[in-house]
């Protein structure tokens, strides 16, 4: 299940979003303490936090920046009555700011925005774990392979079969050549 991390001072903020992001069918966590959401990043594992740009204590720049040292594969999104461009580009570099969302907003766009950021989530996972299987499977080939190589040098000429489209063997006659039955030396 794809958790959402959603962390503002203001409890009404935090009630508002949980009704509009109820048709996610997402869990949601909400926090009105960064410092508990920052415990939480420990035992939870987020597909995406958001968090408001200014909050007393700790500001939503430095959360999300945090976040993404202990969750680097959650999408973050930032929360913003009021930000000027620095900010902006502030939260971009330093703590990777999938997108701003900004306050007031209309419930549809922020569904909208947050299933996009879970299915972006949901995609680039998935793609870690078929590149984490496709490295797994060419380890397996790089150790058949340096079998066949070495049974090759020990024994020269035996990974060299050929065979048929039926997958009979084929010899040549020079290979039948001292077999019982041979009629040819």
């Amino acid at each position: 299940m794809n958790l959402i991390q959603v962390v503002d001072d203001e409890p009404q903020i935090l009630s508002a979003l949980q009704r509009a992001l109820r048709p996610l069918g997402c869990p949601i966590h909400t926090f009105s303490d960064p410092q508990q959401a920052l415990q939480a990043l420990t035992s939870h594992e987020y597909a995406v936090i958001i968090s408001d740009y200014k909050m007393p204590g700790l500001d939503g720049i430095t959360y999300l920046r945090f976040a993404k040292q202990r969750q680097p594969e959650a999408l973050r999104m930032m929360f913003s009555g009021h930000g000027d461009r620095q900010s902006m580009i502030q939260a971009i570099n330093d703590a990777e700011v999938y997108r701003f969302l900004s306050k007031p907003w209309e419930d549809y766009e922020i569904e909208a925005a947050l299933r996009s950021a879970v299915e972006l989530y949901q995609s680039r996972r998935e793609n870690r774990q078929l590149l984490d299987r496709v490295r797994r499977q060419q380890s397996v080939l790089r150790r058949q392979e340096e079998e066949l190589l070495r049974l090759e040098a020990n024994h020269p000429g035996l990974t060299r079969v050929r065979r048929d489209a039926d997958g009979a063997l084929l010899l040549d006659d020079d290979e039948l050549a001292g077999w019982p039955g041979d009629d040819h030396g």
